[in-house]
């Protein structure tokens, strides 16, 4: 039981099943109804979209075992009593274990382009693999560089759906409901990834500032270690400004089709909470408190993605 436990912290399962939500529900709320309308057939349906989903929580999952693998020491000092690697599962384990999602997850992904002819996926999540090894070998010790990627990836998760059906869409529609409903996936695509991009830029910024101690030791140059704690907290200000401002504007967008429940929805449990970490964000100064506050962006990011369900109603 203690490996199993080990092993599920090690993958960070909670993190691997956000991502699988994510892809449901922008497939079966946003996707799917809209290529009902179009009376068009996604391409990404049934064992390629189940498929498509397992490959983006392994390539994950590799990831993530990698770069516990070269934070052994940066864990020593910030999360001593949750570094696995070392411990429960030893490197060599950690290093096979790596290869072994990453190529299924890869494997998976050549069987997806093969039978769409879709071959960007292969190459994308190959891409993934090999950014996502940069980013725990070096790019996360470097300025911005670590958190702008991890973001990336993040708004990926759900464009890799998008693009695959628009794209589709673009090059064989001939009728204006076709077309139509081609634009509402690339808005409402785009629309979420840019939330997931701008939410992860600010956890990303929130862990540096709670991880501030042991990347020191080691010689990390993240932003709060270059530009100072208050520098980096202004950083996660303004970006919290443009993410609260946008959400504002799209509720009174959405407004005029009188969708008083998702509005309801989320200005309690998205935009009131975003406020909350912004009134939070300059007082905190320890480790605690910059973890409470990158729960709560989480959290965010979970309600955020959860907002598509209303979509599956109002679409």
């Amino acid at each position: 039981m203690r490996f199993t436990a080990a092993f599920f912290k090690l993958i960070r399962l909670p993190n691997l099943i956000f991502i699988a939500l994510t892809q449901i529900l922008f497939n079966q709320a946003i996707l799917l109804p809209l290529l009902r309308k179009a009376e068009t057939v996604p391409v990404l349906h049934g064992r390629l979209f189940i498929l498509l989903v397992v490959a983006s929580v392994l390539i994950a999952a590799a990831g993530y075992i990698i770069n516990d693998y070269f934070d052994i020491n940066i864990d020593e000092v910030n999360k001593p009593r949750k570094n696995v690697v070392d411990r429960m599962v030893s490197r060599r384990w950690a290093m096979l274990l790596h290869f072994l999602f990453s190529g299924t997850g890869l494997l998976f992904s050549f069987y997806i382009s093969w039978k769409t002819g879709l071959w960007y996926i292969l190459v994308a999540n190959f891409a993934c693999v090999g950014l996502l090894f940069g980013y725990s070998a070096t790019l996360k010790r470097k300025l911005l560089s670590g958190n702008i990627l991890i973001s990336l990836l993040t708004a990926w998760v759900i464009l890799i759906l998008c693009l695959s059906e628009s794209r589709y869409m673009a090059f064989t529609a001939v009728d204006p409901v076709y077309l139509e409903q081609h634009t509402k996936i690339v808005r409402l695509g785009f629309l979420y990834a840019g939330f997931a991009f701008v939410s992860s830029l600010i956890r990303e910024a929130i862990k540096d500032m709670e991880d501030m101690e042991g990347d020191a030791r080691y010689g990390c140059r993240t932003m709060p270690i270059v530009w100072g704690l208050n520098a980096s907290k202004v950083y996660v200000a303004v970006w919290l400004v443009v993410l609260i401002a946008i959400l504002v504007i799209v509720q009174f967008y959405v407004l005029q089709f009188r969708w008083w429940l998702p509005v309801s929805y989320s200005i309690l449990l998205i935009i009131g909470p975003l406020i909350y970490i912004f009134s939070k964000l300059f007082p905190a100064v320890t480790p605690a408190e910059f973890h409470r506050l990158s729960r709560w962006i989480k959290t965010v990011m979970l309600t955020g993605i959860l907002s598509m369900i209303f979509f599956y109603y109002y679409l």
